[in-house]
Formats: C-alpha cells, sequence, structure tokens
C-alpha cells in the first residue's frame, strides 16, 4: 500500500469530520462567489438610477452572501481544525503504541533527536496533509463546477474561458510545482530531523563537549546543518512565490479574458450590460478555490516523507512478538517441565527466619494469572527460573553474546552471576525482560518456556534495578511511583527505609517532592542506585533482579543495604550481578560467566 493511501486510511475514524470539513469550505467559497457576482450587479444597477424599491432584493442579497460567508468561514476553519487536532492527537497516540514494542531493540537503532522528530515534528507536518491537502482539492472541484455553470448560463464560451484558466491554476501549475518542489521536500524533512538529532546530542554531552574543548566543532557542525536547513527552505519559499505571482497572473488574465468575450455579447444584445461586471468579478471570486491547490500539492510532498519516516519505525518488526491465544493454549495443556530440587537456601543455611511473600504479591501473581491466558495460574507458587543451552546475538553478523548458557534458580533462592565486562551478564537479565529474544535453547519460569507468556506478564514478576538506571525529570514521589501508581506515602517511605534512603530524602527541603532534573542530575550516583532500589522494592514483585545495583556505594554501605533489604528478599528469587564480596555473600549459589559462556556454577 502506498504512502498517500496508508495515511487516507488513518482518517477513516473522522471521515464524517473531513466531510463536513468539505462542505463548509465549499459553501463558504460559494458565498463569496456569490457575494461578489451581487455586489457587481448591484453597483451596476445602481449606475443606471434606478428605483431604489428595485434594487431591494440585490441589498438584501448582499448582506445574507456577506453574513453567509463570515459565518461559513469561522464554520468551516472550526470544524476543519478541530478535525485535525483529533486527527493529530488520534496519530500521536497510534504511532506511540506502534512503537512502543520495538524498545529498547529496535528503537536503539535510532538517535534520540531522530525519535524525537519522528514523534512529533514529522506527525505535526501531516497537519498541512489532512487541513492543506484532503479539503481544499475536492471543495475546489466543487466551486469549479458552480462557477462555470453560473457563466456556462450566459454562454457557453465564458464557461470554457475561466475552466481552461482554473484548470491552469489548480491543475497544471499545482503539479508543476510538485515537481519542482518534491525533492526540497524530501531534502527539507530530512535536515530538520538530522539537526534536531544533533542538538539533543549537543545539550545532552555538552559538559562532556566542554571537558574535551569541542564545543566549538560541534558548534560548526549544528551551524553547517542550519545553514543546509535555510537553503532548502529558501527554495521552497522560492516556488511558492513564484506560484503565488503565477496564480496572480492566471487570476487576471481569466478576468480580462471572460471581459474580452462578454463585451461582443453584450454589445449583440445577448447579455444585458449590467452583467458586464458581473461575470469577470465572478471569475475571479472563483479562483479563490484553486489558489491553495499549488501549495496543496508541495504540502502533499512533505507529507510523504513525514508519512514514510513514520511507517518507516510502525512497519518494523519487533524484537518480541507475544504468543497467540491457540499457542499459549496449547503450552498450558503442556505437561511440566522438570525442575532440579531447590537447594538448601541461605537463609536455611545462616539460621535466618523465613518470610511468606506479601499478601501484596500473592495479590499481584493472582492479577497476572488471570492473563498470558491462565498460564501463570499453575506458576505462581514455584517461579524456577532456568536456563537451558541458551544462543544469542544482538545481529546477525555479530559474535555469540550467550553461548549455549544454562543455569537453574530455585524459587525462593539467591544466585549471584559474576563475570568480566562484556561476558554476557547484563545479555541475561534482558532476555528475562523480553527485551530481546533467544535464539536457541530454552528459558523457563515456573517449568514453561518464556516464549509461552505475554511479555508484559513476564515484566510484572521481576522487580528490576539496572546499572544505567533512567530518572524522569520529575519528583522524586513521581519517580518512585513509576513502579505503583497507586502506592501510598507510608509505602513509598517504607521502601526508601529498606533502601537507605529515606533520610536523605527526609533531609530535603522539599523532601519527596524535591525535583531531581534530567535523568536524575541533581542525584549522586549512589542516591540514583538507591532511588532505583527502592522503586523495585515498592514494585514488590517476586522475582528481583539487582545488576550492578551497589556499584556506586562503599563497602560499609552496601552491607548495611543488603542487611536492611533481607526482610524483603525473603520468600524471593534474587539475582544479583556484582563484582562485590560483599553481594556474594549473601547468596545461594554464584555463576560465573566468560565469553558468553558459564564456567562455574
Amino acid at each position: 500500500m502506498s504512502t498517500l493511501a496508508r495515511l487516507l486510511k488513518l482518517i477513516a475514524p473522522f471521515k464524517w469530520w473531513v466531510t463536513l470539513a468539505v462542505w463548509l469550505n465549499f459553501l463558504a467559497i460559494g458565498a463569496s462567489v456569490g457575494l461578489m457576482a451581487l455586489s457587481a450587479y448591484l453597483i451596476s444597477k445602481a449606475a443606471l438610477m434606478v428605483n431604489v424599491s428595485e434594487l431591494a432584493l440585490a441589498i438584501t442579497s448582499v448582506r445574507l452572501f456577506a453574513t453567509l460567508r463570515a459565518i461559513l468561514r469561522y464554520l468551516e476553519r472550526y470544524f476543519s481544525h478541530t478535525a485535525t487536532f483529533r486527527i493529530l492527537t488520534h496519530l500521536r497516540v497510534w504511532f506511540y503504541r506502534a512503537i512502543e514494542p520495538l524498545a529498547p531493540a529496535r528503537l536503539m537503532q535510532y538517535r534520540s533527536g531522530d525519535l524525537l522528530t519522528r514523534s512529533v515534528a514529522d506527525i505535526e507536518t501531516l497537519e498541512n496533509f489532512y487541513i492543506r491537502v484532503i479539503v481544499p482539492p475536492i471543495a475546489a472541484a466543487l466551486v469549479v463546477v458552480l462557477a462555470c455553470l453560473i457563466l456556462g448560463a450566459f454562454d457557453g464560451s465564458l464557461a470554457l474561458a475561466l475552466s481552461v484558466f482554473l484548470s491552469l491554476t489548480g491543475v497544471a501549475l499545482p503539479l508543476t510545482m510538485r515537481w519542482l518542489g518534491k525533492r526540497p521536500a524530501g531534502q527539507l524533512i530530512a535536515a530538520r530531523a538530522e539537526l534536531n538529532a544533533m542538538l539533543v546530542d549537543e545539550i545532552q554531552g555538552l559538559a562532556d563537549l566542554l571537558a574535551f574543548d569541542q564545543a566549538d566543532a560541534h558548534r560548526a557542525k549544528v551551524l553547517r546543518l542550519s545553514d543546509e536547513l535555510q537553503r532548502v527552505q529558501e527554495q521552497q519559499a522560492l516556488l511558492r512565490g513564484v506560484s503565488n505571482a503565477l496564480t496572480v497572473l492566471f487570476t487576471s488574465l481569466a478576468a480580462l479574458t471572460v471581459l474580452w468575450l462578454a463585451i461582443p455579447l453584450v454589445s449583440g444584445g445577448q447579455i444585458e450590460g449590467v452583467y458586464l461586471a458581473v461575470l469577470p468579478l465572478t471569475a475571479i471570486a472563483s479562483f479563490e478555490a484553486v489558489q491553495p491547490l499549488a501549495l496543496a500539492l508541495q504540502q502533499l510532498e512533505a507529507s510523504q516523507a513525514a508519512g514514510r519516516r513514520l511507517f518507516e519505525l510502525i512497519d518494523a518488526a519487533p524484537e518480541v512478538c507475544d504468543p497467540t491465544e491457540s499457542a499459549s493454549l496449547r503450552g498450558a495443556h503442556a505437561a511440566p517441565r522438570a525442575t532440579r530440587p531447590a537447594a538448601k537456601t541461605w537463609r536455611e543455611r545462616n539460621g535466618v527466619e523465613s518470610k511468606r511473600v506479601t499478601k501484596q504479591s500473592h495479590s499481584r501473581l493472582e492479577e497476572i494469572a488471570s492473563s498470558s491466558y491462565g498460564l501463570l495460574a499453575k506458576t505462581d507458587t514455584d517461579l524456577t527460573l532456568a536456563f537451558k543451552d541458551v544462543h544469542f546475538r544482538y545481529h546477525p553478523n555479530d559474535p555469540l553474546a550467550l553461548d549455549g548458557v544454562s543455569f537453574t534458580i530455585p524459587a525462593g533462592s539467591r544466585a549471584a552471576i559474576v563475570g568480566a565486562s562484556g561476558s554476557g551478564k547484563s545479555t541475561i537479565v534482558n532476555l528475562l525482560l523480553r527485551f530481546w529474544d533467544y535464539h536457541e535453547g530454552q528459558i523457563t519460569l515456573g517449568g514453561r518456556d518464556l516464549h509461552d507468556y505475554r511479555a508484559d506478564d513476564v515484566r510484572a514478576l521481576l522487580g528490576v534495578v539496572p546499572q544505567n538506571v533512567h530518572l524522569f525529570n520529575a519528583t522524586l514521589r513521581d519517580n518512585l511511583r513509576l513502579a505503583n501508581p497507586d502506592a501510598t506515602d507510608e509505602q513509598i517511605k517504607a521502601a526508601c527505609h529498606q533502601a537507605q534512603l529515606h533520610e536523605f530524602i527526609a533531609g530535603l527541603p522539599l523532601g519527596y517532592d524535591t525535583p531531581i532534573g534530567e535523568n536524575g542530575l541533581l542525584l549522586s550516583g549512589g542516591e540514583r542506585q538507591r532511588l532505583a532500589l527502592a522503586r523495585a522494592i515498592l514494585k514488590n514483585a517476586p522475582i528481583l533482579i539487582l545488576d550492578e545495583a551497589t556499584a556506586n556505594l562503599d563497602a560499609i554501605t552496601e552491607e548495611q543495604l543488603f542487611r536492611s533489604l533481607e526482610s524483603f528478599m525473603a520468600d524471593r528469587t534474587v539475582l544479583i550481578i556484582s563484582h562485590h564480596r560483599v553481594a556474594l555473600e549473601h547468596v545461594d549459589q554464584v555463576i560465573e560467566v566468560e565469553q558468553g559462556r558459564v564456567i562455574s556454577g
């Protein structure tokens, strides 16, 4: 399906709004034509010094058309813009929903600024498509028919002459401008996207640019891109200027031609002299309908270029696809896979009292069990996690990030994964979170393959403290509630107590309502990690994953933190990725990975 057809398909839910806008546009221009024609008739008739009573109907009609023109133009603007804004709102939500499954695997191929441009500027470009490309041509066709019928009622030659100039202005000129503007329109979209991406990169990395004395060099690149964007915009402005000039020229030629053809008709008595001014002015008024068409086709090229960029993302296949209902139901009836007997846990070895998962956790599991077609209903009491000969690479030509990885973490136990940077530790977390899909082997949760579950339901079972946590430019409270929007203030404070963060927050003037800046810029590395940990605690998931969660903490603080977390980690499956000795003392098994392989554990 072509880009144009796909863009038109998107407005199907709003077709009646668009239809109303077309008719209001036609009626508004029709009122303008009527106003111009009747005004000319009134002035010509009055010049003949006729009785005022003979002008009463014309005077009333002029007032009527003037009022109708104002009202209809207002209604046309109101409904066309309302329709456009509703369409854009629909498009923004549609686009976000479409790209959400692509994160993070597919979206990593694009720069942040480019994604921002597609999400905002490219969708805003489509405003012109729906308000300046779709409505004007349809309304113009109706007005052209109306104007030609009016002039044709006097003489066919007048209608023919008008139709020729209307065709030149409404068809030939727009097609020529579209051909000339096709390349600049594409260049404009590309240059704007590149400039926005460059600006986002510069703003995000400004501190590093200043530190390495590269700010001037980077600024020069931005200026070059700005100059390129300006050059393309000037080309488009030139085309618009030429188009407007030719439109005025054709309008004047049409009026002169109609007048030239009407004079012999008046002289021959075929037309009353009072209509001599009416005919050319009617022709001039009808050009209001075709004047926007040249710009409409230029906007069409820009809209198609923006649409292609949007559909490029939309058409990308997500890295992970949720199972179909039938496939999941087949999995539900399959025999459970055997799991290894649970080894004696760290708590049992050290005499630490075992605590049951909280009532809230059980409620969460019951909620999740209602989705994924009921699969998790049979696994909420045994969330044993197992990798079985898993192979994975991020890109087809990349070396294997995981090469035959196998291990089992019994439900309720704690395991640590250790290894050098690039050994595959974080890749294991990415596969568990269903950000990427494994190519060979099997990852099971509660004895069933992750492929049997919806990705959202798997993630709902995992409380993750990532190595590189993202914090939003909001308050501490808002960032914490990301894990649980319904969390009470008491629950938030309890989570921060366990994460050893409450005292720090309590000492701030605004407390939990303190803004933390872009990506938590106002927090230290340790505070950022503890905030992420508090967020994971607040989620209260049955599986806790700590990916270098204590990397920015000293040994004493780390030990205090783990002791504080002891009650929370009770009866939860805990996966710790860490190089720290303190963290490794709190686990039941240590899994060592090297170059994507498990070498011990």
